[in-house]
């Protein structure tokens, strides 16, 4: 009777055994922060980010910055208005989530030094799913996107 117990035993445990949870990766691309204007102690930072799986960007450090916040740009009441996301920025599996300047974007405050055009700043991405990431950003100025023709003039 013991030896038909046995297997059924060693059965229930592997079934309430957790399965180890593979963490999202998250792709980092076109990373760049603005050089500071003088006797500014912030600047935006941009890059892209690409989940593996439905994610989120939830905070940012740097040594760089007393303070990272992921901010966004919207328009209210016809004004522009920068606030920060709390609940972190949503990535969407397999989506690239651009944070470029007038929308999304990365704020340092509290700078511990100006920063100029060829430095680079360390930025920790922290996620809610997917390890945290360590990237190094250029400082530089972002490209400016072309006008349509549409919209030229």
């Amino acid at each position: 009777m013991n030896r038909l117990l046995l297997p059924v035993v060693f059965l229930a445990l592997a079934a309430c055994t957790p399965t180890p949870k593979i963490p999202s990766k998250v792709a980092v691309a076109d990373i760049l922060c603005r050089p500071t204007l003088n006797g500014r102690d912030v600047t935006g930072c941009y890059l892209t980010l690409t989940a593996e799986r439905d994610d989120r960007l939830v905070s940012v450090s740097s040594p760089a910055a007393g303070t990272a916040q992921i901010h966004e740009m919207k328009v209210e009441d016809g004004m522009m208005k920068m606030t920060e996301l709390k609940d972190g920025l949503p990535l969407p599996a397999g989506q690239p989530v651009s944070l470029a300047p007038g929308g999304n974007h990365i704020m340092l405050m509290a700078l511990t030094q100006p920063l100029s055009v060829g430095d680079q700043v360390s930025l920790t991405l922290s996620f809610e799913h997917a390890q945290q990431i360590g990237v190094r950003a250029i400082v530089s100025q972002p490209a400016v996107a072309a006008k349509s023709p549409d919209t030229a003039g």
